[in-house]
């Protein structure tokens, strides 16, 4: 090719690959086997030329190339470099990633319950750990040149996307930040928002995936296409992509309907051969088993596939339902390796426990190939099923929907069962941006032409739905920033209360609520020229028709005011009247379907609440049962007595009246007319209007009489022009009260919490009290209720059990909540403080509702979950890993992961504990290593 150059020519060319392999980049691009991509490209120049990137681009595109770009600039330079993640086996694996590349004493990890060379100049942590070094003021941040936040898009998690803005917020001004996300509908308005806290950022969005994807549905013995690509017949060349017209034609014919009762001219014989041909249709299409959908995903070369069942316990029976099918993936070569390195991952884990934990039936479904991956597994084992997935040996994968989150773990293939999951508080949808996560892992670069995404055939599916779905990227990343009392103690030790206030008003939360104003202000601009229109309108000539407009308004209001007692009086007096009927009494009702004569078979319920048999229940009034003379037996409702109904007559009801006999019905009724026809009711006076005897309505006549407007000939012209006048006013202030409600939301917010922290004297104006001190050093959900237990001793003359147990209901949350049962806890004084630690939990509560602090708004202190403190305190006692897993009813990676979190928050405790005269800290560091033993201290880094 440079032949055909001219000499200018290549020595222009000469210049620029002189220029090129000056850079730090070209000497990264050769530490790989393939080309970077462009976008990878553009986003490693921007940081090499001192900008902020923000990376958005599809799951498996490679964006984390420009993070270990950040890596080797900062080595290059001889700064540190944080790489930060959302999960700490996210963590671990880029910490052996980068420790293979650059050496085990370059790269240090650091994770809630692992610290690994935490000096090293490149560090990774999960983004707790970084936020709570910037409170901390840690030593590690000097020289610190930049930070990776790998999925950043975790900031719309509502539990924990605060932290990620927080660590943006706070990170000082020298250092670079590579924000890498998945791929988002508003990347522009997060990119000027980082533009704006972080300074020069370059956004760089990419839609493009290096390996296609292909969508399926799985129906029956046959899997159909979901698109139909159909060329443009325009000339242009572009297609169009249409849902398959098999599909369509398939769920049309699913839902109809075998049988048309309305339908009388077709004989039986004929519905019966209709049915007989509509079903031998039908039993073409039926939604396969899972060992089926693997054999046949086998058998098209479509595995390694991840099957995404939205239930743990889905995803256990599906590996049971395979190996019962006799599924084998793995040739005995793959089964020995896989067992050689299960044992060797296992080595550290006793005998005893591989028992409890089903290790034998999992390594039979590894060595088949076949595994689940889900939370409530032994994070070990977790990992283990990685390890095989990514080496080839583990070829199908049943898994919840947390292994899309950021996990390497891509599959040539993607199975969905349903379109549906549980969302912890109904059955919903998933949404486009959940199928572009989930199906995101599917086609391996480097390895795999194309990806697949397949989706079983579900009774009453909708393939223009599911298009719908694979076809849109709607993922906007949304704001879950709330204040907390620990951050908000940590802001003011730092900054003071006023340059806190700021700091928050930078939030991305803030950014957001701000832009959504911009549109509404426009409105009120509109609105106000307008009401300038209408002004003009309703000018008057003889004086100020805007005066004489509000007096036809007060009186007006006044009126209908006057009109809403008076029905409001009326039927309370007709209620009053209802409640001293007794049965027996013949009435006269008034209006209504069974106006006339009737006689009270049982007065009804009085108005109020009633204890009936769905529990209490809410009535409008009396509902009296009646016989009508026309001999109907009816509950009349309050709406029947417009007006107060008295007794006419009285009857005796023999006690052998059935209601439910037209014989008696008909002689009561024929004897109620006897007794009470010839009587004609009483007819009800119409009371006199209280309008006409009204002072105000009066003197507001009066006054628009006496107006100069008044004997204007076009008064109902200027009128009419008042009324839109008044009624685009009144949209107007509804739409500034909007923007009032939006604007400084945040710091709103964190003034109610710093108005609540003054009141427990946690904060004195912008001084830190000691007890706010403490609060400081107090991370997590609970975090005041933790401080206020310290403050008040509570957890004083605990043994290290007992304090595990106490210290569990802060951080444990049941699944779903189970109040028929109380949960099991400790006997003694575990049970007095934990009792305690609800009462001082209803005393906060008490204060945030008096200081509107909003727990329907993620602010503020849940009630404690004591579900977990028998099992914490049984292992902390050193019970054996059986007994525990069986008292307490629940996995093993539930326990683990529960049980760290114990730690976590028990290590604080320790480090916040007043150091004389208090116990806490001494046993806070006992539980600690009481707690650390077998399946929860098992280390997986390396």
């Amino acid at each position: 090719m440079t032949e055909d150059l001219s000499p200018a020519e290549r020595y222009v060319a000469a210049r620029i690959r002189a220029a090129e392999e000056a850079t730090a980049l070209a000497p990264f691009r050769a530490l790989y086997e393939f080309d970077l991509d462009p976008f990878q490209i553009e986003a490693c120049q921007a940081l090499e030329a001192g900008k902020g990137v923000l990376v958005a681009a599809p799951t498996g595109s490679g964006k984390t190339i420009v993070g270990e770009f950040a890596v080797h600039l900062a080595l290059q330079q001889g700064r540190k470099c944080f790489y930060t993640t959302p999960i700490k086996a996210l963590s671990n694996q880029k910490y052996t990633d980068l420790a293979r590349r650059y050496g085990a004493d370059k790269v240090g990890l650091l994770t809630g319950d692992n610290s690994v060379n935490p000096d090293a100049p490149v560090v990774v942590m999960t983004t707790e750990v970084l936020r709570n070094m910037l409170y901390a003021g840690s030593q590690s941040l000097l020289g610190l040149g930049h930070v990776v936040m790998d999925e950043v898009h975790y900031l719309s998690d509502r539990f924990r996307g605060a932290v990620w803005e927080e660590v943006i917020i706070h990170l000082p001004e020298s250092v670079t930040l590579v924000s890498l996300s998945a791929t988002v509908s508003n990347a522009e308005e997060f990119g000027d928002w980082l533009d704006t806290v972080r300074g020069d950022t370059e956004v760089i969005v990419s839609e493009h995936r290096p390996v296609p994807l292909w969508q399926h549905v799985l129906a029956g013995r046959r899997m159909y296409d979901l698109f139909e690509e159909e060329s443009d017949h325009g000339g242009r060349g572009v297609t169009r992509r249409e849902v398959n017209p098999d599909l369509a034609r398939m769920a049309r014919m699913e839902n109809q309907r075998t049988y048309n009762p309305r339908d009388r001219r077709r004989g039986k014989m004929v519905r019966e051969a209709d049915r007989e041909r509509e079903r031998r249709q039908r039993t073409r299409i039926w939604t396969p088993g899972r060992p089926e959908v693997i054999e046949r995903l086998d058998a098209e070369g479509l595995l390694p596939a991840i099957t995404f069942i939205f239930s743990r316990a889905g995803c256990e029976a599906a590996v049971q339902q395979c190996m019962y099918a006799g599924l084998r993936l793995n040739a005995e070569e793959a089964r020995l390796k896989v067992r050689e390195i299960v044992e060797e991952r296992t080595a550290a884990i006793p005998g005893e426990d591989l028992h409890v934990l089903g290790y034998y039936e999992w390594l039979e479904g590894l060595e088949r190939g076949i595994a689940a991956h889900h939370a409530g597994m032994l994070p070990t084992f977790k990992e283990v099923v990685e390890e095989l997935f990514v080496r080839g040996l583990v070829k199908a994968v049943f898994a919840t929907e947390t292994l899309a989150l950021g996990i390497n773990m891509p599959a040539r293939s993607v199975v969905l069962e349903k379109l549906v999951k549980w969302n912890g508080e109904q059955h919903a949808d998933i949404t486009p941006g959940e199928y572009t996560q989930l199906t995101g892992r599917a086609g391996r670069r480097g390895i795999d032409v194309e990806g697949h995404a397949v989706v079983l055939w579900q009774r009453a599916m909708d393939p223009a739905a599911l298009a719908g779905l694979a076809g849109t990227r709607t993922y906007p990343l949304r704001s879950s920033f709330k204040p907390s009392y620990n951050m908000a103690v940590n802001l003011v030790q730092q900054f003071g209360r006023h340059r806190s206030r700021e700091l928050l008003e930078t939030s991305f939360a803030q950014f957001q609520a701000d832009k959504s104003v911009v549109g509404i202000s426009r409105q009120v601009q509109k609105n106000e020229e307008g009401l300038e229109g209408y002004r003009e309108g309703m000018t008057c000539h003889l004086g100020d028709f805007e005066e004489y407009a509000r007096l036809r308004r007060e009186l007006k209001d006044r009126e209908t005011e006057l009109a809403r007692q008076g029905v409001a009086q009326r039927r309370a007096a007709a209620a009053s009247s209802l409640e001293k009927l007794k049965p027996g009494d013949v009435i006269h009702v008034p209006t209504g379907k069974f106006a006339g004569l009737a006689l009270v078979l049982d007065p009804g319920i009085p108005a109020g609440r009633s204890n009936g048999h769905r529990g209490f229940e809410q009535h409008d009034g009396p509902r009296p049962l009646v016989l009508t003379a026309e001999r109907q037996v009816k509950r009349l409702a309050s709406m029947d007595f417009p007006v107060p109904v008295e007794a006419l007559e009285r009857m005796r009801i023999p006690k052998s009246f059935n209601p439910r006999s037209p014989q008696s019905r008909r002689d009561l009724a024929s004897a109620l007319r006897t007794k009470a026809g010839h009587i004609v009711p009483e007819r009800h006076r119409k009371q006199r209007a209280e309008a006409a005897d009204d002072r105000e309505i009066a003197r507001l006549r009066a006054e628009l009489r006496a107006h100069p407007c008044h004997g204007c000939a076009e008064r109902e012209d200027h009128a009419r022009w008042a009324e839109r006048y008044h009624r685009l006013q009144r949209d107007t202030r509804q739409l500034e009260r909007r923007i009032e409600g939006r604007t400084n939301t945040i710091a709103r917010t964190f003034d109610r919490i710093v108005a609540l922290l003054t009141e427990l004297d946690y904060l004195r104006g912008n001084e830190v009290t000691e007890h706010g001190r403490r609060l400081a050093r107090l991370y997590g959900e609970l975090d005041l209720l933790a401080s206020e237990c310290l403050r008040d001793g509570v957890w004083e003359g605990l043994n290290p059990a007992e304090l595990a147990a106490c210290v569990s209901a802060l951080v444990y949350e049941a699944r779903q909540a189970d109040d028929a049962v109380a949960p099991k806890v400790p006997a003694g004084k575990a049970k007095a403080a934990l009792g305690e630690m609800i009462r001082i939990w209803g005393r906060l509560d008490a204060l945030e509702e008096e200081f509107k602090i909003n727990q329907a708004e993620g602010v503020g202190q849940r009630e404690p979950d004591l579900g977990f403190a028998w099992a914490a305190y049984q292992w902390a006692s050193d019970r054996s890993l059986d007994e525990v897993l069986r008292e307490a009813e629940m996995p093993a990676g539930d326990f683990v992961r529960w049980s760290k979190q114990v730690i976590d928050v028990l290590g604080q405790i320790a480090a916040a504990s007043p150091r004389e005269g208090s116990t806490v800290g001494k046993n806070a560091r006992k539980a600690v290593d009481a707690l650390l033993r077998g399946v929860v201290a098992y280390s997986s880094v390396g």
